[in-house]
């Protein structure tokens, strides 16, 4: 797939924009699991959306973005879930709406599963090609993946991903089936996003099972309405009562499942992803260290870039949590020098209902807290502490000037005076209308996350 150069200065060129689809399309069928009739309405989206599912049988119809944080382990399916709604069986749609290059999508469910067709992506596919796609006026996100990651199961199954500089995903997948070998043949295939042909050989692969597979799930009173006719059923010569569309149908299916799987990262990924008898389980634990690493390294370069930092960047810097989370923002990020913070004290902190009740007066020791909580913002942002968590040696020259009370803004202050590899200590500040609350000298020790 060749790029062609912008039409005017600082235009996007159209394979850089984004992408939705130029009309609404429809799907309709039964999913694969419960055998419920199912409709299906992908629709276009605007810029920065992503691929958003909504239920609309439930009233009122509830939003599920398709990314990792919603799933819910099934067995032999993905499947998403917001409080008690859930859609099954999603992998194959986001394989369909990834192979196309489509990047915002709403894809509106009404029922509790994705209808199956044949098995494969293809009629989503199908329904998407004669819808047609456009481009949007916003550049496409892709993560360059940074740092190679896997994970394995017990059993030998396998899943990495490593660095590129060749845009795009590649996909390899090496099957094998060990002692049934003789039914399935040991096979690999590769995909790439950049040049491959997805609609003609990945989408038609359709899911298969054993013989031995499919009588259990029916045993389990699951997919009964299905026969060997409607999905591929390996028995010991073979297809029982089909046949195969590629040799290799079974692995290019398991690519076709990866593909649908790691769109739930949430966006594009540059990258090389090998797998070795990897399923829907491993895939997802794959997309969820790939999402950990993008929100990790957008975290750090915010911090460098100096933008203020909301309380979700905070987050995924601390390991605090309600209530013990003091920081409400960081407002200002100089460097690793200084750095100043917020804190809104409500008359709803938990503390208030046991101490001085009838006077309420945030305690001095959760002031230093909160100022201890800014310090290890900034030491995470020199280089060798990044990945590190920064833990409280001592308190020294502790200072409590000022009583603060419900409807108290705390404006805190962190300054580097010294840093190490492993040590650090910072002289703070809490101050409210201009004057200083409270004040210490703060030492810190870094520590890796798993030794704290």
């Amino acid at each position: 797939m060749s790029r062609r150069p912008p039409e005017k200065p600082g235009e996007l060129s159209a394979a850089a924009r984004q992408r939705t689809l130029a009309r609404s399309v429809r799907v309709t069928g039964k999913g694969l699991m419960t055998g419920a009739d199912t409709m299906v309405e992908i629709c276009p989206a605007g810029a920065d959306e992503g691929i958003v599912f909504e239920r609309i049988d439930v009233n009122p119809p509830v939003r599920i973005p398709a990314i990792v944080d919603y799933c819910v382990n099934r067995p032999r399916r993905t499947t998403i879930k917001m409080g008690d709604v859930e859609i099954e069986t999603v992998e194959h749609c986001l394989s369909a709406v990834t192979g196309l290059g489509i990047d915002n999508a709403v894809i509106r469910v009404s029922g509790p599963e994705m209808p199956l067709g044949d098995g494969s992506a293809k009629p989503f596919v199908d329904a998407m090609l004669e819808a047609g796609t456009v481009a949007q006026d916003r550049p496409r996100k892709t993560f360059r993946l940074r740092e190679a990651i896997t994970v394995s199961d017990e059993d030998g199954s396998q899943i990495s991903a490593l660095p590129t500089d060749v845009e795009g995903m590649l996909v390899v997948y090496n099957l094998d089936y060990g002692r049934n070998t003789h039914r399935i043949r040991k096979q690999t295939y590769s995909f790439t996003s950049v040049t491959g042909e997805y609609a003609r050989d990945v989408a038609p692969a359709r899911t298969y099972s054993l013989k031995e597979e499919a009588e259990e799930l029916w045993r389990k009173g699951l997919c009964k309405h299905l026969t060997p006719r409607d999905v591929l059923v390996i028995g010991e010569d073979g297809p029982i009562d089909n046949a195969l569309r590629f040799d290799d149908e079974p692995v290019r299916h398991k690519v076709l499942d990866a593909i649908g799987d790691l769109t739930l990262v949430g966006c594009a990924v540059q990258c090389q992803v090998l797998a070795v008898r990897s399923g829907h389980h491993l895939n997802r634990r794959l997309a969820q260290k790939i999402r950990e690493q993008m929100e990790s390294i957008e975290v750090r370069q915010t911090m460098l870039d100096g933008r203020v930092m909301d309380i979700k960047s905070i987050q995924r810097l601390m390991p605090h949590r309600y209530p013990m989370l003091l920081v409400d923002r960081v407002i200002e990020m100089d460097g690793d020098r200084r750095a100043l913070g917020i804190k809104n004290v409500s008359i709803n902190e938990p503390f208030f209902q046991g101490h001085y009740p009838g006077t309420p007066i945030m305690p001095g020791v959760l002031i230093v807290e909160a100022m201890a909580q800014l310090g290890g913002l900034l030491m995470s942002k020199t280089l060798e502490h990044q990945g590190k968590i920064a833990i409280l040696l001592s308190l020294d020259n502790v200072k409590l000037r000022k009583a603060v009370t419900p409807g108290d803004q705390l404006l805190l202050e962190a300054e580097n005076v010294r840093a190490t590899a492993r040590k650090a200590e910072l002289r703070c500040r809490a101050m409210v209308g201009g004057k200083i609350a409270a004040e210490a000298d703060i030492r810190f020790m870094m520590v890796d996350p798993d030794q704290a």
